[in-house]
C-alpha cells in the first residue's frame, strides 16, 4: 500500500467543490480580511476531510461497478490496491475528524458540515438512482457549501448566492450525466442505472435550460445587486458558460470530468480573467 495510493482514495481532484465555501468572502468585501480568511480557509478544510470521507464510502458501494468502468477500474479500492478493511478505517477517521473539526469552529457549521455527509450518504445508497433527484441532490449540496462560507463569517446569506450556485450545479451535472451516456453507450447501465431514465434528447433539454437560466440570473443579478459594476463582465460570463455548453455537445472528456477543465485553454483563460476582473470590482 503505498501513500499515493491513499492519497488517490481521498480524490483530491474533486476538492475544488469545496471552493464554493469562498464565495460569501468574496461578495461580501471581506477577501482582504485575514481573520475571515482564515475561518472560511479552516471551513475549507474540515468540508475537505468530510468529502473524503463521502468518497470513500461511495467507492465502497460502488467497488462492483466501478471495476467495469473504464475511467474508474483504476481506483484504488477498485484495483485492490488498498484494502476494503482500511478503506473503512479510513472513512471512520476522516467522517470523525472532520465532524469534530466542524463542532470546534461553530455549532451551525457543524449542521451544515453534517448535513452535507448526511446528504451525500443518502445519494450514494439511494439518490443517485432516482431520476432528477439524482440532479437535485448534489445541487443542494453545491448550495450548502456556499452557505457554509456565509455562516463562518456570520453575512447576509443572498437568495442570489443560493439559486446561482443551484443552477449551476444543475448545469454541470446535468452535462456530466450526458457526457456519461455518450461515453459509456451500452454500459452506462451497468455504471449508473439511473442513465437508463435520461435520454440525450432529454439531458440536452436540461442542460439548455438551466444554461439559459444561469445566463438570466447573472445578468438580473449584476445590475440589480449592490455589485452592479459586475455588469461589465456579462460578456465573458456568456462566453464561459457558451465554452462549456460546447464542451457538453462535442462530448469532451472535461464533461464528465469538470476538474479537468483547466486543460481546455479558451475555458481556463477566460475562467482566470473573470475572477480576476470580478475580485476586483467586487472590492471597489
Amino acid at each position: 500500500m503505498r501513500l499515493q495510493d491513499i492519497f488517490h482514495l481521498l480524490r483530491p481532484n474533486q476538492w475544488y467543490k469545496n471552493l464554493l465555501i469562498f464565495l460569501a468572502i468574496i461578495f461580501s468585501k471581506n477577501i482582504f480580511n485575514f481573520d475571515y480568511f482564515k475561518i472560511t480557509f479552516f471551513g475549507f478544510v474540515v468540508l475537505v476531510i468530510i468529502s473524503s470521507a463521502n468518497y470513500i464510502l461511495n467507492d465502497l458501494i460502488d467497488l462492483k461497478k466501478d471495476r467495469i468502468n473504464p475511467e474508474k477500474k483504476e481506483r484504488p479500492i477498485a484495483s485492490k490496491k488498498i484494502t476494503l478493511s482500511f478503506a473503512l478505517l479510513l472513512f471512520f477517521v476522516l467522517l470523525i475528524t472532520g465532524l469534530i473539526f466542524s463542532y470546534m469552529i461553530s455549532i451551525k457549521f457543524f449542521y451544515i458540515a453534517f448535513a452535507i455527509f448526511g446528504i451525500s450518504t443518502i445519494y450514494t445508497f439511494y439518490l443517485k438512482n432516482v431520476i432528477f433527484a439524482d440532479l437535485i441532490t448534489i445541487a443542494v449540496n453545491f448550495v450548502l457549501r456556499a452557505i457554509a462560507g456565509a455562516i463562518l463569517i456570520n453575512v447576509f446569506i443572498s437568495p442570489w448566492l443560493i439559486i446561482g450556485v443551484f443552477f449551476l450545479a444543475l448545469f454541470l451535472v446535468s452535462g456530466k450525466r450526458y457526457g456519461e451516456i455518450n461515453y459509456l453507450k451500452k454500459e452506462s447501465l451497468n455504471h449508473r442505472p439511473v442513465l437508463a431514465d435520461y435520454s440525450k434528447e432529454l439531458l440536452r433539454t436540461l442542460f439548455s435550460v438551466f444554461m439559459a437560466s444561469l445566463i438570466l440570473m447573472f445578468s438580473l443579478y449584476s445590475f440589480s445587486s449592490e455589485h452592479q459594476n459586475l455588469i461589465w463582465t456579462t460578456p465573458l460570463f456568456v462566453y464561459i458558460i457558451l465554452r462549456y455548453y460546447y464542451l457538453i455537445l462535442s462530448n469532451n472528456k472535461i464533461v464528465r470530468s469538470p476538474e479537468k477543465v483547466f486543460s481546455d485553454l479558451p475555458f481556463s483563460v477566460s475562467v482566470i480573467l473573470f475572477s480576476i476582473i470580478s475580485v476586483i470590482l467586487i472590492s471597489l
